[in-house]
Order: structure tokens, then C-alpha cells, then sequence
């Protein structure tokens, strides 16, 4: 059968290139009219607190750090929930919002009752704000969908394939991200 099949081919080679060209085009045409949506980042509105007292047990952090923190961050306008934990040293305030509040507004009221909290804070703790998104919204999230018309299949080349384009295409106001991650073992524990 395969012997078959090379034989035709090298008697057929014409309609062998015109059958490789035209399912090579298809395949460039899939690629982009493929829809790549974003999907929005419905997590909730945060902003973190961190504050560092160095050489601190995490008891002691808890009653002079986290709870003076957390219970003065109760009174930001549009909080609907306040989270501390305390560690060796470290002291983490989550304060999530209601719905529909703006992330900038958030961290301005935050910053305002950090600043009267921090003169109840002891001496070498040092309070600062955490980074300025969630931990979704640091990923660029997509949806690659498929339509069994097509005939294409999204998988995951695929999907880096139109993600890649799409992002590399965007005007300059995003970059694709691709990249893959590598651990190195270094021999012996040293």
C-alpha cells in the first residue's frame, strides 16, 4: 500500500504540489480568521499591604502589625472584606472591594489610611503598597475559539501560533510573552 501510494506520487507529482499548496493556503487562512478573544479579568478589586518588621516572631507581628493594619482598613470606603496574615518578620493586609470600583481609587483610599495607620505602627516597620494588578490580570488570557466549519484545530502550537501574531500585531502596546520556562540542576547541591 505505501509502496503504492510513493509510486503515484512520483508519477503525480503536479497534482502532488497543487494538493500541498492549496491545504498549505487553508492552513494560512485558518490561522487568521481563527477569533482570539480577551477575556476579562473578573477577579476582584485588591490591594496588598506589606510590611516588613524584621527579626519579628510572627505573634509579635500579628498584635503590632496586622491587627492595627487590618483593623484600620476595615473604614476604607468600598471595602467588603479585610484579610491579614502575619509571618517571621512579615506582615501581608489583603483589602478586597465591592464591584465596580475603580483600582487607582482603591489604592489612593488605601494609601491615605496606611499613612494615619503608620504612626501607630512600632518603630522599624516598614509599610509599603503591593504591585498595582491581581494575580490575573498579570496574564494576558485568551480564547482561541474553534468553529467546526473550519476544519481547524486549536491545539496548543496552534493557539501560541495566533496569539503570537495577534500580539506581535497590536501596535506596540503588548508583546506576545511567549517564552518557556527551564530549570537548571546544579550538580552536586553546590
Amino acid at each position: 500500500m505505501i509502496a503504492f501510494i510513493i509510486r503515484w506520487s512520483i508519477a503525480n507529482r503536479l497534482l502532488v504540489l497543487i494538493a500541498t499548496v492549496m491545504i498549505s493556503a487553508w492552513g494560512v487562512v485558518s490561522v487568521y480568521k481563527t477569533p482570539l478573544d480577551a477575556l476579562p479579568d473578573l477577579s476582584d478589586v485588591q490591594v496588598i499591604v506589606r510590611t516588613s518588621f524584621p527579626g519579628q516572631a510572627p505573634q509579635i507581628v500579628e498584635n503590632q502589625v496586622t491587627y492595627p493594619l487590618t483593623t484600620t482598613m476595615l473604614s476604607v470606603p468600598g471595602a467588603k472584606d479585610v484579610r491579614g496574615f502575619s509571618f517571621f518578620g512579615d506582615s501581608f493586609v489583603y483589602i478586597i472591594f465591592e464591584d465596580g470600583v475603580d483600582l487607582y481609587w482603591a489604592r489612593s483610599r488605601v494609601l491615605e489610611y496606611l499613612n494615619q495607620a503608620q504612626s501607630s505602627l512600632p518603630a522599624g516597620a516598614n509599610s509599603a503598597l503591593g504591585p498595582d494588578a491581581t494575580g490575573v490580570g498579570w496574564i494576558y488570557q485568551y480564547d482561541a475559539r474553534h468553529h467546526w466549519q473550519s476544519g481547524c484545530v486549536a491545539t496548543s502550537g496552534f493557539a501560541r501560533l495566533v496569539f503570537a501574531l495577534r500580539a506581535e500585531n497590536s501596535g506596540g502596546r503588548s508583546r506576545s510573552g511567549l517564552s518557556r520556562r527551564f530549570r537548571e540542576a546544579v550538580p552536586g547541591g553546590a
